[in-house]
């Protein structure tokens, strides 16, 4: 008997023992989950045990269970959130993220309020390209199976305070992924952002202030607020994007002006009902398509951009500068570059500073030629690459001449940055108008027929300031 030994393995597994015996009797090591389920059957708190050579541990929330196919670790319960660090797809990488206990989207863990940027337009603004986001834990839309094109007035929204991942990157979608890029490449904090754009078929301004697209927006609002509430963080509407130029069949342009101010007011006043602050209103400037080059919501943005009440409204770029395919919509190269320009001239506003495109303000007389007074925040310059295929002459016309003169040679004048020359031929007679990317015979891709190469001297790549276009009588003797 004195050659039994009074200790031993019955079961061992690869991570241990499972059942031992000693001098009391049998010893057992149960899994933290088969602990669980005893408490659970037997109604009990779990309760730590007590292993030989072990200490007592502290009582733990029970985690849920977590996707067995990502690259996780270090889980822990924060209230009714999972939070783990995880090496995910896409720019986002190897970080913080959270989930909810109940299941849903994985989220990026970031510091800060939620935030937002919204739009708002016609048909042709319900468009987004495949894909989801670089960022793809950090820009996010509502979840309600909807995406970031909203319901297109086909429906109404549903309130909901989960988020979920894209499927398709609208202009704002763009927009959000183009300032996280830029605060990863600056090594600052990354937010949590919100994305959703809602259209309807309305025929002008007016219309679209009161229409589905507009109270579908509103749900938006609260959504936000409830899914911030849900995550413990404030809610902040960073921009509204507006997109609604052509759509407008009023044939008026003060009519489309005073639609889109009203517009704007409703959704101020749709944010301060759930406390949110009056937004940055971004826009570029339509030139229209291919095969339309004029008409009143064209002229009207004229109106708009210097009377908008008091609304923080930016015309970031004029839409020349993107590509359009066959039916005069944006291409996913085209729903870059906007977003870009659109991204740059926010940052500008929300910096405290200023978002100027070059706008020509006056046409004047000088001798044979013509001066174009201009206001612009940088030096202009003609682009001699001619990027969007405006022609010699940049994109510049006269309309109303009698006499046969014509525009033969275009510059920046050397004395002012800020002025313009165009040589003639002879002095223009007539009722004469100067125009810049206006009214241009209709002609092919894959940039609008209203073009032009006229910027200002800062930025590089697509990050430019290029000049809206314009139609103004020419002044003086």
């Amino acid at each position: 008997m004195a050659d039994i030994p009074t200790e031993g393995v019955i079961i061992r597994a690869e991570n241990g023992d499972v059942i031992r015996y000693d001098e009391t009797g049998l010893v057992l090591r149960l899994s933290d989950k088969v602990i669980a389920d005893i408490a659970a059957r037997l109604e009990l708190k779990p309760q730590a045990t007590v292993m030989a050579g072990t200490l007592p541990q502290p009582d733990l929330p029970d985690l849920p269970d977590l996707p067995e196919d990502i690259d996780l670790w270090a889980p822990r319960r924060e209230g009714n959130w999972v939070v783990f660090q995880a090496n995910m797809p896409g720019a986002d990488g190897a970080r913080g993220y959270r989930r909810h206990v109940k299941g849903g989207a994985i989220l990026a863990e970031t510091r800060g309020p939620l935030l937002a940027i919204l739009g708002i337009g016609g048909a042709r603004a319900a468009l987004g390209s495949p894909g989801p986001a670089r960022f793809r834990w950090h820009v996010m839309a509502p979840a309600d199976d909807i995406g970031a094109v909203g319901q297109g007035g086909e429906g109404e929204a549903v309130a909901t305070d989960a988020l979920e991942p894209l499927r398709e990157l609208t202009i704002e979608a763009l927009i959000a992924d183009e300032l996280l890029a830029r605060r990863r490449a600056a090594h600052q904090s990354l937010s949590l952002m919100l994305v959703r754009t809602e259209t309807d078929t309305s025929a002008s301004a007016h219309d679209l202030g009161g229409g589905a697209a507009v109270a579908n927006l509103d749900r938006t609002f609260a959504n936000l607020k409830a899914a911030a509430g849900r995550l413990g963080v404030g809610a902040q509407v960073l921009a509204v994007v507006l997109d609604y130029t052509l759509e407008d069949l009023t044939g008026d342009p003060n009519a489309y002006r005073d639609g889109m101010i009203a517009l704007m007011e409703r959704i101020a006043r749709g944010m301060a009902k759930e406390g949110l602050a009056r937004p940055i209103f971004l826009t570029a400037f339509d030139c229209g398509t291919h095969m339309v080059s004029q008409g009143p919501g064209l002229e009207g943005q004229w109106e708009l951009s210097w009377n908008h009440a008091d609304h923080r409204l930016v015309f970031a770029a004029p839409s020349y500068a993107f590509q359009l395919d066959d039916t005069g919509r944006l291409t996913d190269a085209g729903r870059a570059e906007k977003a870009v320009l659109l991204a740059e001239a926010l940052l500008a506003v929300q910096g405290g500073g200023k978002w100027l495109c070059p706008t020509i303000q006056l046409a004047e007389r000088s001798g044979n030629d013509i001066r174009l007074i201009c206001e612009a925040q940088d030096g202009l310059v003609i682009d001699g690459a001619d990027p969007f295929g405006a022609g010699k002459l940049a994109g510049f016309a006269l309309d109303g001449v009698t006499n046969g003169a014509k525009i033969t040679g275009v510059a920046v004048d050397k004395a002012d940055a800020k002025v313009v020359v165009l040589t003639c031929s002879k002095p223009p007679e007539g009722e004469v108008f100067v125009t810049y990317a206006h009214a241009a015979a209709p002609g092919p891709g894959p940039y609008s027929a209203n073009r032009g190469a006229l910027r200002g001297d800062f930025g590089a790549g697509a990050v430019r300031r290029w000049a809206l276009p314009a139609r103004l009588k020419l002044t003086g003797g």
